[in-house]
């Protein structure tokens, strides 16, 4: 099992880079870099490319929307090349609020969109002359001046085949990630229910799957505190679950409310978005369930996190993303060292 870390894309981004060189010595696999409203990832992650050796790096998720197609392929390739190899383009649909409030753009069809966003990557990657046509896409350009040319990179990418990562929750968007990705990163993922919430969606996409593609990697996100004393920690992570579950979406349109529904916490859901959407953040947060924050986190006694270890195991989870919560840069340290050791 990797052992992977989200970078924190609002804060002092050269100060939590310049503590990399660390976490890499302790064995951290992989570092994740979100691209939401703030400064965009790409830059952060040629930063990151120069500021390490081994440790492997990722768009944890560039959105689908806001660059084409070919864009997205250069840019992979581009990191691929800067950082010896060590990308993986992890890409979403992200949401409306973002995408149309945001950059403008109409947040339409993103099933069928992502499929052919990654169909044309890995036509740029293979250096063929770019012609598509797609439902979504069509290159070169119909219509237009009528000078576009069916044009390929100029650059021989270090990897005609760089690893693909899909953040998706729903089911179609999961069965896709399955059939064309390398890799799957779901968000509160709870390995008791992953079985019967998303199993169905794994197992029909994996059928179409090509044996080409190796097994799917199936990236867990936890945070992580050990130790008799970190029950305070768990409670901190009540905050970003009322959040994604009442405000990250409206109503009828939020996939971590549906998440959280498909999950068995029907009633919750609903309580936690009404009182979110009213502004009514604390009292939201208050009705998080306490047994969602224990399942979908890695914190407490050192016995209690080898068996989330194991239970997350047996659901699949092949890459482990965590969020070390201590006090200190040197105990977040220890902390990477100690589930590297364990999740060994």
């Amino acid at each position: 099992m990797r052992i992977g870390m989200a970078l924190n894309y609002a804060g002092g981004f050269k100060e939590t880079v310049a503590e990399l060189a660390d976490y890499e010595k302790a064995g951290l696999d992989i570092v994740f870099v979100a691209e939401a409203y703030s400064f965009d990832a790409v830059s952060q992650l040629g930063y990151i490319a120069a500021r390490t050796e081994r440790l492997q790096i990722a768009s944890g998720i560039l959105p689908i929307y806001s660059r084409t197609p070919a864009l997205l392929a250069m840019t992979a390739a581009g990191l691929d090349y800067v950082s010896d190899g060590r990308f993986t383009l992890g890409i979403g649909a992200s949401g409306p609020q973002v995408i149309e409030g945001f950059h403008g753009v109409p947040y339409s069809a993103p099933l069928g969109r992502t499929r052919e966003v990654i169909e044309i990557c890995r036509k740029v990657w293979r250096r063929e002359r770019l012609e598509y046509s797609g439902k979504h896409y069509t290159l070169p350009l119909e219509g237009g001046t009528g000078l576009g040319k069916p044009l390929k990179l100029i650059n021989h990418p270090v990897r005609e085949r760089i690893p693909i990562v899909i953040a998706a929750i729903g089911p179609k968007n999961v069965e896709l990630a399955a059939e064309l990705a390398e890799g799957w990163e779901p968000i509160f993922f709870m390995p008791e229910k992953a079985g019967e919430v998303w199993g169905p969606s794994l197992a029909a996409g994996r059928e179409r799957r090509d044996p080409a593609l190796g097994e799917l990697d199936v990236i867990a996100q936890a945070v992580l505190a050990i130790g008799d004393d970190v029950d305070a920690v768990l409670e901190l992570g009540r905050s970003m679950a009322a959040l994604y579950i009442g405000g990250m979406g409206a109503k009828g349109r939020n996939f971590y409310n549906d998440l959280a529904r498909r999950y068995g916490y029907e009633k919750e859901a609903e309580q936690i978005q009404d009182l979110y959407l009213a502004g009514k953040k604390k009292e939201a947060e208050a009705l998080v369930p306490r047994e969602l924050l224990e399942r979908v986190s890695l914190v407490g006694p050192e016995g209690h996190i080898r068996e989330r270890l194991a239970a997350l195991r047996e659901a699949g989870v092949t890459t482990l993303n965590v969020a070390p919560m201590a006090p200190t840069h040197e105990e977040r340290v220890k902390l990477i060292e100690k589930i590297k050791d364990l999740a060994a």
